[in-house]
């Protein structure tokens, strides 16, 4: 497959991707990622976290008033030492070995929030989520299921924005610890810059229908999406 279909390919899945985390909240590594471990590999995870900045910046601020402060604070807190550990991770462990278990254990999430009882976050559940997230975005680019699960029972509002700033403070954080690991390459950040007006495309056209999903259909939504991710991740690539 040549550059410009792989580009091209990229594109529409990071423009389709977009609209469909700014609609919902996550599900834009779910779509990016595969296709980018596919065709190019080599960009993970350091394109898809620049990506995610600005989408996850967007998405926060178009809806800031929802923000759940104190989830994002625990949620942070512990996101530090998960991304230590996601780098150690990244380093001694084969991509295909993580992803199965991610896989299983985000499956085996799906399952235990189809049948627990609804929940208001604690100190607790977000510091461990945080946690989680911390080693599998920094090692895999994928984090949106922990979070999108502990969240699913919030209002929309409050769902997309808090995910999504608990999602742009943590990629913050692996990225700067990437780079101090030597973990940046130069073709890595031209392709997510280059990547970038497609992000815009699917961000912008998300606007049209966020506003009219309500807490059913997101909840569904959202252990659809966990569940397609788990089941991606066990595919071997």
């Amino acid at each position: 497959m040549g550059d410009v279909t792989i580009f091209l390919t990229l594109a529409l899945a990071t423009a389709v991707a977009a609209f469909i985390q700014g609609a919902v909240g996550i599900g834009f590594a779910l779509v990016v990622a595969p296709v980018m471990g596919l065709l190019r590999p080599d960009l993970l995870p350091v394109a898809l976290l620049i990506l995610m900045l600005p989408l996850n910046g967007y998405v926060g601020l178009r809806e800031r008033d929802a923000i759940d402060w104190k989830g994002v604070g625990w949620v942070s807190l512990g996101r530090l030492p998960g991304t230590l550990a996601g780098l150690g991770i990244l380093v001694v462990m084969s991509a295909d070995g993580l992803n199965q278990v991610i896989g299983a254990s985000t499956i085996l999430a799906v399952l235990a929030g189809l049948f627990a009882p609804v929940f208001q976050p604690n100190r607790s559940a977000c510091a461990a989520v945080g946690l989680v997230t911390g080693v599998t975005e920094t090692a895999t680019g994928v984090g949106g299921p922990p979070l999108a699960l502990l969240y699913q029972h919030r209002p929309g509002p409050v769902l997309r924005a808090t995910i999504a700033l608990c999602f742009l403070v943590g990629e913050l954080i692996s990225l700067a610890i990437l780079a101090l690991a030597g973990q940046f390459q130069p073709h890595q950040w031209l392709w997510a810059l280059a990547l970038l007006p497609a992000l815009a495309v699917g961000s912008i056209a998300s606007r049209l229908v966020h506003h009219r999903l309500d807490a059913r259909r997101m909840r569904l939504g959202v252990l659809t999406f966990a569940l397609i991710s788990g089941i991606v991740l066990l595919i071997p690539r």
